[in-house]
């Protein structure tokens, strides 16, 4: 029996790339999730256009309008519960969210993040591996947890970095792969194929002993 498509909410701060890809994917047939909320930060964020267009509830709200930010995450997370989402998918939100509103949400929340990680968590990952000299750069998908960008590794993307590469010319090659990669890494969750225990991330009920790897013909 075919189980149910798997209900996700998406948080994104800018253009959603990443939703798009998600988006496309699910009308592929390839990725079998509702889109019950897109959540934003930022009520400009290309990412809710994206959703309104095709017909996903969206949800903008202004840090500005709470007096921490737990009381913003509060707020967001309650929101995001009441969508009826088993799945948070963060596609470029940009934004550090408090430890006690992650909690609930354990093993249900994964991020992308343009980097090798464990190299170049936060900001600026591009310059940063262009700065250090490094011959390969990527994508990386993980759970997330309260130590940012630090939670258990699902799967990542890679590419040479090219002599004359610049941050544009880096970021312009990995976007591409980061809409594969993404997509891959929650199709596996929406086929209930990987979880989240306590002896880290397990594919298939068995521990996964390193990161899965982007190929041509998908995750391996």
């Amino acid at each position: 029996m075919t189980p149910a498509p798997l209900k996700v909410a998406v948080l994104a701060s800018g253009r959603g790339s990443n939703l798009a890809a998600l988006i496309a994917a699910r009308d592929a047939g390839t990725l079998p999730v509702e889109f019950v909320l897109v959540g934003s930060d930022k009520a400009s964020a290309g990412a809710l256009r994206l959703a309104e267009d095709a017909g996903i509830p969206t949800l903008a709200l202004n840090p500005k309008g709470y007096p921490d930010r737990p009381a913003f995450d509060r707020e967001l997370f309650a929101r995001i519960a009441a969508s009826g989402a088993e799945l948070l998918v963060l596609a470029g939100f940009m934004r550090v969210i408090d430890g006690a509103a992650l909690a609930p949400w354990a093993g249900r929340i994964v991020n992308i993040h343009p980097s090798l990680l464990p190299k170049y968590r936060g900001l600026h990952t591009h310059r940063r591996a262009l700065e250090a000299g490094d011959t390969e750069h990527g994508a990386s998908v993980h759970f997330v947890t309260a130590e940012l960008d630090g939670g258990p590794l699902i799967a990542q993307a890679r590419i040479v970095v090219r002599p004359g590469d610049d941050e544009n010319s880096l970021a312009a090659r990995l976007l591409p792969l980061e809409h594969r990669l993404l997509p891959a890494a929650v199709a596996l969750l929406a086929a209930r194929r990987l979880a989240l225990g306590d002896a880290g991330v397990l594919l298939d009920g068995r521990p996964l002993r390193a990161p899965l790897q982007l190929g041509e013909h998908g995750l391996q």
